[in-house]
């Protein structure tokens, strides 16, 4: 996950934390600039929302990481400011560096902000804080998420669903023992973190917490795309494939979903 030292997580703070610290004003309360932070969908363009779809194509300056931004570069006339883990830093200087100039800024993500996004949504709201002195309204604009489809594909409605994700940085052990607690007893939705914790790995985990090896799981890959695959199987079948902490240790894409139904 990311490497920028400013947000070492086994010390703090989370940036997550950041971005959840206090709930957004009122609309009416915008007198000024405001920057989203919005969700692009899963991958097909006919699911990003067209609120979102407004927030890019009036943004002089879009910042993202590389594989996001490359979904919308041709939906909007900005610059695009895309980066990795490793520059992550630089970019987001830069990017609020431009809206402190006075520049349309927009932050965008993949699926839905708010699921499993809040740990980038920190970090574009603290620098821009840092850069503005807090002068610049900043709103996140939710998405289509990979797992509101994966409740579709498995026929598990939220309501009846426990959803953790593990795509991200820092200790797990929380989250883990959110999925520990409810195996076997509702539909599970995870969010599997590359490559250590992909869905062999959770699988594997589930066995020991209340799940039976018969128990229904499919693995939901690239969900809304031209090759999205899903792979019907058992929990028990799924956990032959924990291990290791390499893409090629793991049959799945990091863009997956697992489903287990109770």
């Amino acid at each position: 996950m990311s490497d920028d030292a400013s947000y070492d997580l086994d010390a703090g703070p989370d940036p997550a934390d950041y971005a959840a610290a206090t709930p957004e004003p009122a609309c009416a309360d915008d007198d000024g600039r405001v920057v989203h932070a919005v969700g692009v969908g899963p991958g097909n363009p006919e699911h990003l929302v067209p609120r979102a779809e407004r927030a890019i194509r009036a943004a002089d300056v879009v910042v993202g990481f590389e594989t996001v931004v490359d979904l919308v570069r041709d939906r909007t006339d900005a610059d695009c400011v895309a980066c990795g883990y490793r520059d992550e830093a630089t970019a987001l200087a830069t990017f609020a560096e431009r809206v402190a100039d006075g520049e349309r800024g927009t932050a965008v993500l993949m699926g839905d902000p708010n699921h499993s996004g809040y740990q980038f949504v920190g970090k574009v709201e603290r620098a821009l804080d840092e850069a503005t002195g807090g002068s610049v309204a900043f709103r996140v604009v939710p998405g289509i998420s990979s797992l509101q489809v994966a409740a579709s594909r498995g026929r598990t409605p939220m309501e009846d669903a426990t959803f953790v994700t593990l795509h991200k940085s820092g200790d797990l052990g929380d989250d883990l023992a959110r999925l520990r607690r409810d195996a076997g007893q509702r539909h599970l939705l995870v969010l599997p973190r590359p490559f250590d914790w992909m869905p062999g790995d959770i699988a594997r985990d589930l066995l020991d917490h209340g799940c039976e090896r018969s128990d229904v799981a499919l693995v939901c890959e690239r969900l809304t795309r031209d090759d999205e695959a899903i792979t019907r199987t058992t929990v028990g079948e799924l956990a032959r494939h924990a291990g290791g902490t390499a893409r090629s240790d793991t049959p799945f894409s990091d863009l997956s979903v697992l489903v287990v139904r109770r």
